[in-house]
């Protein structure tokens, strides 16, 4: 008897050992992850020096990876109603990308896609760039 429960329990034994071993063996593929498909973030420089300029930080935004680093001196030194056309234009592009918009200094501001936010402080210049935009 203690025969045949040897042979019944190497039998279960190595059934077990063989599903382990094939549950070894198994994988699972992955696709990649979702900073493959975004690509490279670039920040880049602009100079409004006139309301055409915005164009192409308009384009830059809509491709969805670059950070606008955009100085507004120029413009604001030449015609002010026009730098106020041109800030909200461009919060309404950003709004369209579900981006962020800030001032920081008196002659910059940034432009963010919709995975990055501007840090603001309470009282800060960011917050100026969002009421001239409303005017």
């Amino acid at each position: 008897m203690a025969g045949f429960f040897g042979k019944f329990k190497d039998m279960l034994g190595g059934k077990e050992q063989e599903e382990t071993a094939e549950d070894d063996t198994s994988y699972v593929e992955l696709e990649g992850g979702e900073h493959e498909q975004r690509g490279t973030v670039v920040v880049r420089p602009f100079v409004i020096e006139d309301f055409a300029d915005i164009k192409q930080i308009l384009e830059a935004l809509r491709e969805g990876n670059t950070i606008g680093l955009i100085n507004i001196r120029p413009l604001k030194d030449k015609d002010m109603i026009e730098l106020k056309r041109a800030i909200g234009k461009i919060k309404k592009t950003t709004d369209a990308i579900e981006g962020d918009i800030a001032g920081f200094g008196e002659d910059y501001i940034i432009v963010t896609p919709s995975f990055a936010k501007v840090y603001r402080a309470k009282g800060s210049p960011a917050e100026k760039v969002e009421q001239v935009a409303k005017e």
